[in-house]
């Protein structure tokens, strides 16, 4: 059935896709597990769009269908949540540039129920809006999404910045997204990138010294 959800949202089948998640839940699959399944066949469309075969409304249409995915899979999560002190403060946004939020919402909600206060400032961020954020809220955390390799650029000049502001000490910076990897993360000097949203909230719990 894994499969079958992956391929329904690369086939643009949005019915057959929020079926599966319901069919999945009902018999008790991890909520987490079908979220990742549904970031997988984004990255699946994210490939196609790069090399050509699919374009922009194919993009956003598998967005929605992810979208859609997060508000059922949600509540599900939030239930197996339990109330605690917040651990720590995340600043995240998808950088200038890119306009995708689907990744950057599911990253948000996986660390606020993890026990991170989120500050999120949406998507096409300029530079000079993560540094004020950082300085205003002084957070342990600065998480940078980006979807495509435009955002490559971007996410460098933020790093830049912010740093430049005098503001690096004792914050750590996590860049994630469709195209990231170690070599993403050599070129923007992030202290790491984070594979999906889980790996995320690994890399926020170790900055605070939370296991």
């Amino acid at each position: 059935m894994a499969h079958e959800l992956v391929e329904a949202m690369v086939g643009m089948r949005e019915k057959d896709a929020l079926r599966i998640v319901d069919e999945m839940l009902e018999r008790g699959d991890d909520p987490q597990t079908v979220l990742d399944l549904g970031q997988e066949a984004m990255q699946v469309v994210g490939d196609k769009f790069e090399e050509g075969s699919f374009f922009l409304p194919e993009l956003m249409l598998s967005g929605e269908m992810l979208k859609k995915m997060a508000e059922i899979i949600k509540p599900r999560m939030a239930a197996q949540a339990e109330q605690r002190e917040k651990l720590g403060t995340v600043v995240l946004g998808t950088v200038r540039g890119d306009i995708h939020d689907i990744g950057k919402d599911i990253v948000g909600f996986v660390l606020d129920i993890n026990g991170f206060e989120v500050i999120d400032l949406g998507i096409n961020v300029p530079e000079e809006a993560f540094v004020e954020a950082v300085r205003e809220h002084k957070p342990q955390v600065l998480a940078l999404s980006g979807f495509l390799s435009l955002a490559f650029d971007s996410m460098k000049s933020t790093i830049e910045q912010v740093r430049g502001a005098g503001l690096g000490e004792g914050l750590s910076v996590i860049i994630g997204g469709g195209q990231m990897d170690e070599t993403v993360r050599q070129f923007t000097v992030a202290d790491a990138y984070g594979e999906d949203a889980m790996a995320a909230v690994a890399y926020a719990k170790k900055t605070v010294g939370v296991n």
